[in-house]
């Protein structure tokens, strides 16, 4: 059988139109698989008490990247945070920069992978208005007043009273002496009376009231022989 012109023009026709939708379809397929900036994700968040920021790779092509983190201060002043490389997968692949950051601050995430992609991640990344860890305010504790303890120590012992001079000059009693002994004669009798003015006193005495006694006697007689005459 043979193959007209016609036939062989739309053949023709048929196999471009195919040829063409192939290289769309690869030219599509080819697109979705290439790294893109959009495949980056960057979040701040907290390991336990410490900051950190992660930077999520979902690239499925798996193509390196670069990812540079920078702290964005007042004035346009910049202070880089770090940088890490990654390989980006269809489950998504982090990478972590330790950072004790503040609330409300800014950090500029840069991705550079070959020459597919070189920018920023927009928009820049702004930490939560709460810190990880929550500064704790102590408050000083009153402390309850004092009352002063009474001295555990031992009253201080009264003096003893000094013996006076006569006292310490006088040799107690019953103690040996040294002076000579007086003679029998000679020896203190106050003690039993037999040396002493007692006697003596008491005759004065009753021979005064002998006298007085005599003296009224007499009196009265003549005071009566008065009174007779």
């Amino acid at each position: 059988m043979s193959i007209t012109r016609r036939s062989a023009r739309r053949s023709v026709r048929i196999l471009g139109v195919a040829s063409a939708s192939a290289a769309v379809v690869l030219g599509l397929s080819s697109s979705a698989l290439a790294c893109n900036i959009r495949d980056f994700k960057a979040e701040a968040k907290c390991d336990g008490e410490k900051g950190v920021i992660v930077v999520t790779d979902t690239d499925r092509s798996a193509v390196e990247a670069t990812v540079t983190v920078f702290l964005k201060g007042d004035g346009g002043v910049e202070t880089k945070v770090g940088e890490q490389q990654v390989k980006g997968s269809a489950e998504g692949t982090p990478v972590t920069f330790p950072e004790d950051w503040k609330p409300n601050a800014t950090y500029r995430v840069h991705v550079k992978a070959s020459t597919i992609v070189d920018e920023d991640i927009k928009p820049d990344l702004v930490t939560p208005s709460t810190a990880c860890k929550t500064e704790e305010t102590t408050t000083p504790t009153p402390t309850a007043p004092t009352t002063p303890s009474p001295s555990k120590s031992a009253p201080a012992e009264s003096a003893s009273p000094t013996p006076s001079a006569s006292e310490s000059s006088s040799a107690p009693a019953g103690a040996p002496s040294n002076a000579p002994s007086p003679a029998a004669g000679d020896s203190n009798l106050a003690e039993t009376g037999a040396n002493s003015n007692t006697g003596l006193i008491a005759g004065v005495a009753a021979l005064l009231v002998v006298v007085g006694g005599g003296a009224v006697f007499f009196g009265m007689r003549r005071r009566g022989a008065r009174n007779n005459a």
